[in-house]
């Protein structure tokens, strides 16, 4: 009996030992990005700077890591997934995507959730597959970066992800401009870094065109996506007051106004996007007619519970021409691209 306990209390003190161990390592390497980041430009421009008087075209797409396509569903939805059966589902996932793309030349790309080096996505380097087949600049920026992830089982392992913006036009400057975290040692370790992406496009005249690209947060009480949704707009007005032109674009997991799809889940939902703390003058543009996002609790298949979550804001010295979801019936994604079609004037 005693030889039985010592052979137990060995095995708990070598447990003990791991766990400790596990979140020692995960502690120190934990990814901890500083206020800002300057980043490297890469890619050449291919398009003159824009003037007052131009019309530009913007496309907003997040992705989903090319894991979560019509047949994927995800356990943070509700569904089971940790990540697709096979490389293969996202290959295809990815290539849709990337047609996609092609398809719809724009001047400015916001894209999110695209890994770089990640389990979930079976290591495709998404990034640079994207970019390499894309003319113009690029610039990539960080917002979920984990050793690896432990839950849920199997668990999700590396993680390497982050935006991407592609534009044709010259970039004078990209920066990663961390946002608030909500979460707490030692949830805050696995967890997303969120962040904006701000480019700087000179426009003729002597002004810039500010591009933000964002993904706010997702899985948390609401509190943490309200700062940081006060830190986007202290961050664009800013931009407009020094004469600019400001364009924000992405996921901002927030339900526009105007957007009333049927309730058919419990599973999640997203926070409300309050119109009223723009300033005068500055424009939401959303579709809110097609959705741009459904729930991963099951594959698609039709009866999902739909949003609308994925626009645009644009600052007061911009006229928008018109705004559209490309409804691509979430083949690829779990979210559609928009489409943002503006005047500089």
């Amino acid at each position: 009996m005693r030889k039985l306990l010592k052979i137990v209390g060995v095995l708990v003190l070598l447990v003990a030992v791991a766990v400790v161990g596990f979140f020692g390592v995960a502690t120190a390497t934990e990814f901890r990005p500083g206020a800002t980041q300057d980043l490297p430009v890469t890619g050449e421009p291919v398009a003159s700077p824009p003037a007052p008087g131009d019309q530009l075209s913007l496309l907003t797409f997040n992705i989903g890591y090319g894991g979560l396509g019509r047949d994927q569903d995800f356990f943070m939805d509700g569904g089971a997934m940790v990540r697709p059966p096979n490389k293969d589902d996202v290959e295809a996932n990815l290539n849709g995507i990337m047609a996609t793309l092609e398809a719809n030349p724009v001047d400015v790309y916001f894209l999110q959730e695209v890994d770089s080096a990640s389990r979930r996505s079976y290591g495709i380097n998404e990034v640079d597959r994207i970019t390499e087949a894309m003319a113009g600049t690029s610039a990539y920026a960080l917002n979920f970066k984990s050793m690896f992830t432990p839950y849920p089982w199997p668990p999700i392992g590396k993680v390497t992800s982050g935006i991407v913006t592609v534009t044709g036009f010259e970039v004078l400057e990209a920066q990663r401009v961390s946002l608030q975290v909500p979460f707490k040692w030692p949830v805050r370790m696995f967890n997303l870094k969120r962040c904006l992406l701000v480019e700087r496009v000179p426009v003729t005249g002597g002004k810039d065109l500010v591009l933000v690209n964002l993904h706010l947060e997702a899985y948390e009480s609401g509190e943490g996506r309200a700062a940081q949704m006060n830190e986007l707009l202290g961050l664009i007005q800013r931009e407009y007051a020094k004469g600019n032109y400001v364009i924000a674009g992405g996921d901002f997991n927030q339900s526009f106004p105007g957007a009333n799809f049927p309730k058919v889940s419990e599973n999640w939902e997203p926070g409300q996007f309050d119109a009223s703390s723009l300033a005068k003058g500055w424009t939401v543009a959303a579709d809110t007619a097609t959705p741009t996002s459904r729930l991963n609790d099951s594959p698609w298949n039709g009866n999902n519970q739909l949003f609308a979550i994925d626009g645009f804001i644009v600052s007061p010295n911009i006229e928008v021409t018109e705004v559209k979801t490309l409804d691509d019936d979430f083949t690829y994604s779990d979210h559609n691209p928009v489409l943002l079609k503006v005047e500089l004037k």
